[in-house]
């Protein structure tokens, strides 16, 4: 079925920016006494929010990171997004050839959110229509974000469609009555986890368009 609206998620869907942001996390991690491979944080982080991640992290360590964590963590994110950050591959060009509504709706904060569009030359194809999870009161796997999309948008949720390439992601879609499709064509993705979450998994962008019934 054609949706009316198609949710894009930001990192790993738009841009290319889970290996860099969980590579950073993982360093500043290192620094407080915690080891954590890059495997680890991809699995364990990708597509939770900032305020997620360190709460897991100090229910699983039995402690607290320092207050400033968060506030070092995204200023070293964002200076290695404007050395290396780029779209995800194909992403352009499906783009080129979405003709149903669309809005972005992420994790991360509005201003992490903004700079990956801006570096990636994708911004001006979603000003003003760009959602937070910082906007809700429980972000992904919680269907808070995906539903508050939908309102804000004005489409019905079961018309909606969800890109994601995280777990959480696509069981807040599902959550929220939608449709999900599940990117699994990034290096840190995992088809079989996407599937069992209930995302339809796909591989390469260039088919993404057929797959939501555009020309």
């Amino acid at each position: 079925m054609r949706p009316d609206l198609v949710i894009f998620d930001c990192d790993g869907v738009l841009v290319d920016s889970e290996p860099i942001a969980n590579r950073v996390f993982v360093e500043h991690l290192a620094r407080h006494g915690i080891a954590m491979t890059l495997r680890e944080a991809l699995r364990d982080l990708t597509g939770r929010s900032l305020p997620a991640c360190v709460a897991l992290l100090e229910a699983r360590h039995s402690r607290r990171l320092p207050e400033d964590f968060s506030d070092t963590l995204q200023a070293a994110t964002m200076l290695a997004f404007e050395g290396e950050l780029k779209p995800v591959p194909g992403i352009v060009a499906a783009l080129d050839r979405i003709d149903c509504a669309t809005c972005v709706a992420s994790s991360s904060a509005h201003a992490k959110i903004r700079l990956s569009l801006t570096l990636t030359g994708l911004l001006a194809r979603f000003e003003g229509r760009i959602f937070s999870a910082s906007e809700v009161p429980r972000g992904k796997p919680h269907p808070d974000l995906f539903l508050h999309a939908a309102a804000r948008m004005g489409h019905a949720p079961a018309r909606c469609t969800v890109i994601e390439d995280a777990a959480p992601g696509v069981e807040a879609g599902i959550a929220a009555g939608m449709t999900v499709l599940a990117f699994a064509g990034a290096a840190h993705a995992d088809g079989a986890r996407l599937a069992a979450a209930g995302g339809r998994v796909f591989r390469d962008m260039a088919v993404l368009p057929q797959l939501l019934g555009c020309r």
